[in-house]
């Protein structure tokens, strides 16, 4: 008879699945939508393009420091390595498991979308950037970092930081015009679908972990 502990893991992982399959058909809808032309979106965007220019001018250093670290070799490689060799550390394999998978996931969903959608970059971009403007690769990177710390340390506090993390960086990615408004909106809902499909297949060994260092405290 299968234990009620393992049902209880199937059935996070469950959720998890279906939540993260919703999220990420909705994400890709809202590509959908910004490659139409007649689009609401096209207008919101365009709006808050020229607006995010007077918003919070003295936080522009910020913006600048979270294009570095948000992506390229630091958000893509050195986050997610010393991330999940810190879970290691703390007897957290099976989290750093999620994490780097995540990760890796994340990244490959975001180029795919980039490359289906092919949307051009606003014009007053600063930084310099790659191909395909939607989904924001930053913002999806930052989505993932923060549902994966979720789901490992459920706590408000963790979430709440989470939030602003994302938040944070989604603006700062319009901040510097790297992407319209409607980018970083689809790549928050990526980052969170893709992340809870991998820890949906990666359930049993993940909960299981969890629950029993928060058993120990």
């Amino acid at each position: 008879m299968t234990r009620p502990s393992h049902e209880h893991e199937i059935g996070i992982g469950l959720r998890m699945a279906i939540i993260g399959a919703v999220l990420l058909v909705v994400a890709v809808g809202v590509g959908i939508a910004v490659v139409t032309t007649d689009s609401d979106l096209i207008d919101l965007d365009a709006w808050w393009n020229a607006y995010v220019t007077t918003f919070l001018p003295g936080i522009a250093p910020v913006s600048f420091f979270m294009n570095v670290a948000g992506a390229g070799v630091i958000g893509t490689y050195v986050v997610p390595l010393v991330g999940a060799a810190l879970l290691a550390l703390f007897r957290r394999p099976w989290g750093a498991v999620l994490f780097l998978a995540a990760s890796a996931f994340g990244a490959l969903v975001v180029q795919l979308l980039k490359s289906v959608f092919g949307r051009v970059r606003p014009e007053e971009i600063l930084v310099i950037s790659d191909h395909g403007s939607f989904p924001s690769g930053h913002t999806a990177n930052a989505a993932v970092l923060a549902t994966v710390a979720v789901i490992l340390f459920p706590r408000v506090w963790v979430l709440i930081v989470g939030l602003a993390w994302t938040l944070l960086m989604a603006f700062s990615r319009t901040q510097v015009h790297a992407h319209w408004l409607s980018d970083t909106l689809g790549a928050m809902i990526l980052g969170v679908a893709t992340t809870l499909l991998v820890a949906a297949a990666l359930a049993i060994p993940v909960v299981r972990e969890r629950e029993k260092r928060l058993s120990l405290g």
